[in-house]
């Protein structure tokens, strides 16, 4: 075969970029020992709602959590992480954190970016943001509370850790939390 004659040949096919799978409990649990942060987990049945959990816990001790995904009006992503019994009005967690108004960010967002479903949502699924696309914002209130308890990627266990732990596991994860009072901003339950 000449010179001429040369067939063409294929190029090189780009292989399509892999997304790592979201972190496990097992994920979760093995780093939280591997960052020596203790940590107590206790299974339960499914819970979707805090009023599901409040009447599930029994005396489980320490300050019990929930977590809202928001997404502000410039696409900017947020982990608002507070205790439970919070009614915070989104417009005046914005305005007191100066970010665009908020609203809650879709469950397609969630799965793709904390990889965990909606009743799932927790600060733990910060491991799952690895581009740090998410701002964590703390609850000060939330943080006098020993343990803290929230889901560990599922909505079938509860995992209880001190705030010191917490807050260890957010920085390992590389997320700057903004610690903010979140007194003044609960909405009317009218």
């Amino acid at each position: 075969m000449s010179h001429l004659d040369r067939r063409p040949t294929a190029l090189p096919r780009a292989s399509a970029p892999t997304l790592a799978a979201p972190a496990a409990p097992a994920d979760l649990f093995a780093r939280l020992d591997a960052l020596g942060i203790a940590h107590h987990t206790f299974e339960h049945p499914p819970l979707h709602t805090v009023a599901e959990s409040v009447a599930l816990r029994g005396a489980l001790p320490g300050g019990h959590c929930k977590s809202l995904f928001l997404r502000d009006r410039k696409g900017g992503l947020w982990l608002a992480v507070m205790l439970e019994d919070r009614r915070v009005d989104l417009k005046g967690l914005s305005d007191k954190l100066a970010a665009p108004r908020f609203s809650f960010a879709s469950a397609e967002l969630l799965l793709e970016v904390l990889g965990v479903r909606p009743g799932s949502v927790t600060p733990f699924a910060l491991m799952n943001d690895r581009a740090l696309r998410v701002t964590p914002v703390l609850d000060e209130r939330m943080l006098g509370f020993d343990p803290l308890n929230y889901h560990p990627l599922v909505n079938t266990a509860t995992t209880a850790v001190s705030p010191g732990g917490l807050l260890a596991f957010i920085a390992a994860t590389g997320h700057a939390p903004r610690v903010v009072s979140l007194d003044g901003l609960d909405r009317s339950a009218g």
